[in-house]
């Protein structure tokens, strides 16, 4: 079932802050009333897509920022692992230099309670997963509001990297709506024309395109 429009599921876990201190007990819940949250998860530590994806969003935290978006990123890699990868340079296929955090999704609950978890699982009465498959987590996106509600969702599958530009848009419209009570028509970005949310609304944003 779809997270849209519910509570971002909760969770405490190990994280990497800072591009090299692990922390315990790492949660969204500091940013609610706060900060809108992107979080992303990704597959797997010391792979090929994964770095252009972490770099990239490294490359536009000022702009996320400037919005009020904390961004963090999780895997279900260890937080030694991530610990590791950030100490390592770009040029030899790390991510040093990234700032924001990565969790240490360990236990696959925060991928599975996120819908993003990749292979055949189940959970049986202690809680416990057994699975057939990867288990690791697909290209998912969540933009989570200030009141910690799930507005905006993308998920890719392993090979397909995602655009932080689209991301930065969806924070954009997002607040768009928010501040204006506009809501935002196709193909939408910052400083184009939006429309009341009515049928004399849409008929004269079309008449004008």
């Amino acid at each position: 079932m779809s997270l849209i429009g519910k509570k971002a599921p909760s969770f405490n876990a190990d994280a990497v802050i800072n591009g090299g201190e692990i922390v315990n007990n790492f949660s969204l819940d500091q940013y609610i009333g706060k900060k809108y949250v992107i979080l992303f998860f990704y597959p797997k530590d010391f792979t090929f897509v994964c770095p252009t994806e972490l770099l990239a969003f490294q490359d536009a935290l000022e702009e996320f920022e400037k919005r009020h978006v904390a961004v963090v990123a999780c895997s279900t890699d260890t937080e030694q692992s991530h610990w590791g990868w950030l100490q390592v340079a770009l040029d030899k296929g790390g991510i040093k230099g990234v700032t924001y955090p990565i969790v240490a999704d360990t236990t696959k609950t925060i991928s599975m309670n996120y819908d993003v978890l990749a292979g055949d699982y189940q959970v049986d009465e202690n809680n416990n997963i057994t699975a057939n498959g990867p288990m690791v987590a697909y290209r998912g996106l969540f933009l989570i509001d200030k009141n910690g509600i799930v507005r905006h969702i993308l998920i890719n599958d392993m090979p397909l990297g995602r655009s932080v530009d689209e991301a930065l848009r969806m924070v954009d419209a997002l607040q768009f709506f928010e501040e204006n009570g506009e809501v935002c028509p196709a193909n939408w970005s910052k400083g184009k024309k939006a429309m009341k949310a009515t049928h004399d609304g849409v008929a004269d944003y079309l008449a004008k395109k």
